[in-house]
This record gives C-alpha cells, structure tokens and sequence, in this order.
C-alpha cells in the first residue's frame, strides 16, 4: 500500500495517541479521511513497540474489516496493553517507547519454499490447528538466511525449528510498508 509521508506520520501519531490515551482517557481525534482516503481502506498491520532497541510488544491483525486508521490505533493498544509475552506498558514507559508500523498486503499461497525472498516477505504458517506469523522484516534485522527464516516460522507455530524439512508446509506470504518513528525522524 503506498501511503504519503505525511499520511506515515498522521499513523504513527495516532498509534502515539491511542496508547497515550489508556492513560488520559482523552479521545483520538479523527483523521481528515477526504484529503487521505487511504485511512478508509481495509489492510491488516501490525505494531511494534520497542524499548531500548528491544521488543516490548507487538499485536496486529493479517487482515481487517475495520478502515486502516482504526486498525493500527487498535494494534497500538492492544501491543501496549495485551501482549501475552510482557506486562502492559506504563505510562512512565511511554517516553522510551518507539513506535514502528507494518501495513500489510493480503496474503498470497507460497507453492515452494524457494519462492521466500528475505526483506520482502513475511511469512504466515497454518498447519494441524496452529497459526504463526513473522514480519518481513524480522529476517533482516536477525540476520537470518531462508532456512533460518523458516526455522523461525515454525518455533514461532509451537513446532520444532526442522518442521518444514519434513513436508512442504501451508505458508502465506505477504508484503508490507514498515515505517517506524526511528526511521521518519532520520528523513526529516
């Protein structure tokens, strides 16, 4: 999805909001849906919260029924509050934490594991009941190589890292436009 520079930041400024606003109570105001109508449009994303460089939270959605602008403000939520693997973040926190934003493209089948390209693909695995999903960018900040990629997927879907040696598994891909406060503050 192409989003403008300033409808990045209009999203990154919302996600700011909506988690500022568990502790404000104050509402997030409206984005001017006519001049962006790309905030209309329905796309799954995913937020990521960081602190000192290091995950303090992420939750998304694959695909969403709600207009984008909802769904990230939602994510941002949920990644501050929700995350089973940290405690919600405080509101002493909120000046350490960055923001980063994933806008998803709908998922598409992989036919062959070859078909995996580092950086541009994440990867969503579906298989005896269980789902995972890695970001496109994970591989590339963990430095990992296909087969490390796939390792990930499937220790991320609750099985053994070698899993997807045994039998082509049901892989998604998808692309997705990641844009972060970090990234934004550097261009400006």
């Amino acid at each position: 999805m192409e989003l403008s520079l300033e409808e990045k930041l209009i999203l990154l400024e919302a996600a700011r909001n909506s988690i500022t606003s568990i502790f404000t109570g104050q509402g997030i105001p409206e984005p001017d849906f006519q001049k962006h109508p790309v905030f209309n449009s329905h796309a799954g994303a995913f937020v990521t919260l960081t602190e000192n460089n290091k995950l303090r939270g992420c939750i998304g959605y694959i695909v969403s029924d709600q207009p984008l602008y909802q769904t990230v403000c939602e994510a941002a939520v949920h990644a501050a509050q929700y995350d089973p693997r940290f405690h919600p973040v405080s509101e002493n926190e909120l000046s350490k934490i960055s923001i980063e934003i994933s806008v998803l493209s709908e998922p598409f089948p992989l036919k062959s594991y070859d078909e995996i390209e580092i950086g541009k693909h994440g990867l969503i695995l579906e298989e005896k009941g269980r789902r995972g999903l890695l970001l496109p960018q994970v591989p590339v900040e963990h430095h990992m190589d296909r087969e490390q990629y796939l390792d990930a997927i499937c220790q991320k879907s609750g099985f053994h890292a070698k899993y997807w040696r045994d039998k082509q598994l049901k892989l998604s891909g998808f692309t997705a436009t990641v844009f972060s406060e970090k990234s934004l503050t550097k261009v400006e």
